[in-house]
C-alpha cells in the first residue's frame, strides 16, 4: 500500500478529528455546554483509543488493510450520529472518531514498520504524520469556511462522506502497493514479555503526547477568551498551527535519521518547553500568545513523530503488539490530559493546564533516558 495513499486518507481521518479543539467556542455554543464539560467529552472519548491493544496481533498478522478500512468506516458514522445536534450526540460522535483514528493510526504505523528499515523509518513515518499537520493546514480554514457557510452541521456532512470515500479507496489496495519490499520480523511476544526498555519508550511517548495533546484541547478557548480571536480568526491560527507542525513533522522524516531520533526527541521536547514560556509571558499581547503556541506545537510534533520509531523498534520481534500497546497506553495519558486540562484552566488559566504539560514532557525525558539505558 504506497505511502501516499496511507497519508491521504489519514489526513482526512485527523482533519474530523483535529478540528474539534480549535473550534470548541463554536460548538459550545451550538451546544450551550461549558469549556469543562466539552473538554471532559474529549478526554472520555480519548479513551476509545484504547481499543486498538486488541488488533496489535491482527497487525503482526498482516491485517492492516482491514484494520484501516473499519477504521475509516467508524469515523464516517460517527459524523452521521454528529449531525442529530446533542451533547450526548456529540459525545457519542467523538468517540466514535477518536476509536476510528486511532485504529487507522496504529495499522498505517504497522504497515510502514513493517515494509521500512528502521535506518530510514523516521522519513515514512515522518512523512505519514504530515497527515496531522495537514489536517489542520488545509483543513482547518476549510472547516472555517463550512462553518460561516452552513454552521456547525456542515463539517459532518463532509466528513460522513469523504471517510466513506477513504474506505473504499483503502479496501482497493493490492498487496502490490507496498511501500517498499517487506522486513520479516521475528516470532511474536506477548505483552508481558516487552523488556524495561520497550515500556519506558511506550510511557515516554505517552507523556509526550499527553503534554501536547491537553494544551491542543484548549487552544482555540485561550485564544479565544484571552484575546477575543473570532471563528474566522481560530481558522487562521489554526492554519498556522499545521503550517508549523508541517515543518516539524518534515523535519522529522528529513533529520531525525541523520541526527538520531532519540537525540531528535529530546531537542522537540526542549523547543516545546520554549514555547510554553513565551505563552505564559504572552499576557494580553496576541502575537507573542500565537509565537508561544506555534512554538510548542512545532516542538511537539517533531518529538512526537520521532518518538513514534523509537517505538517501532522497542520491540522488533512485535512491532504491531508494540505499536498497538503504546498507542494504548497514550490514550489513558491523551484522555486524562484533556479533561484535566480543561479544569485546570477554568480554575487557574493558561498557566494551570501548562504546569501540567510541562511535568508530563519532563517525566517523558527520564523515561526516553532510562530507555537509552537500559538498551546500552
Amino acid at each position: 500500500m504506497r505511502l501516499v495513499r496511507l497519508t491521504a486518507a489519514k489526513a482526512v481521518a485527523n482533519t474530523a478529528l483535529r478540528w474539534v479543539p480549535p473550534f470548541l467556542p463554536t460548538l459550545e455554543r451550538a451546544f450551550g455546554a461549558s469549556t469543562g464539560q466539552m473538554t471532559t467529552i474529549l478526554g472520555v472519548g480519548e479513551m476509545a483509543g484504547l481499543s486498538t491493544v486488541g488488533v496489535g496481533r491482527f497487525l503482526d498478522r498482516g491485517r492492516e488493510r482491514l484494520v484501516m478500512t473499519i477504521a475509516l468506516v467508524v469515523i464516517s458514522v460517527s459524523s452521521l450520529v454528529a449531525l442529530v445536534g446533542t451533547t450526548f450526540t456529540f459525545a457519542i460522535a467523538f468517540l466514535l472518531v477518536v476509536l476510528g483514528v486511532a485504529n487507522l493510526t496504529v495499522a498505517g504505523h504497522s504497515t510502514i514498520s513493517r515494509n521500512v528499515p528502521y535506518a530510514g523509518r523516521a522519513r515514512a513515518i515522518g512523512l505519514y504524520e504530515t497527515s496531522w499537520a495537514i489536517a489542520l493546514l488545509i483543513g482547518a480554514p476549510t472547516i472555517a469556511l463550512l462553518i460561516n457557510s452552513f454552521g456547525w452541521r456542515g463539517p459532518y456532512v463532509v466528513f460522513a462522506a469523504a471517510c466513506a470515500a477513504m474506505a473504499a479507496w483503502i479496501w482497493t489496495a493490492g498487496s502490490r502497493n507496498a511501500v517498499t519490499e517487506p522486513v520479516v520480523a521475528g516470532q511474536p511476544m506477548g505483552i508481558g514479555s516487552l523488556p524495561l526498555r520497550a515500556w519506558a519508550v511506550i510511557v515516554g511517548s505517552a507523556l509526550l503526547a499527553m503534554s501536547g495533546l491537553s494544551v491542543f484541547a484548549i487552544s482555540g478557548k485561550w485564544l479565544d477568551t484571552a484575546f477575543g480571536v473570532s471563528t474566522g480568526g481560530l481558522g487562521l491560527v489554526a492554519m498556522g498551527f499545521g503550517a508549523f507542525e508541517l515543518i516539524a513533522s518534515t523535519g522529522s522524516a528529513g533529520f531525525a535519521d541523520r541526527i538520531g531520533k532519540f537525540r531528535s526527541t529530546l531537542i522537540g521536547i526542549a523547543m516545546l518547553l520554549g514555547g510554553q514560556i513565551v505563552m505564559v509571558v504572552a499576557d494580553e499581547a496576541l502575537w507573542i500568545g500565537v509565537i508561544g503556541i506555534l512554538t510548542f506545537l512545532c516542538g511537539f510534533e517533531f518529538a512526537f513523530v520521532t518518538s513514534l520509531s523509537l517505538v517501532t523498534e522497542a520491540m522488533p520481534e512485535s512491532r504491531g503488539t508494540t505499536i498497538a500497546l503504546s498507542n494504548g497506553v497514550g490514550t489513558v495519558a491523551r484522555g486524562s490530559g484533556t479533561i484535566a486540562s480543561g479544569f485546570l484552566f477554568t480554575r487557574w488559566g493558561i498557566e494551570g493546564t501548562l504546569s501540567m504539560s510541562a511535568t508530563a514532557a519532563a517525566v517523558a525525558t527520564m523515561c526516553f533516558v532510562v530507555s537509552r539505558r537500559a538498551r546500552a
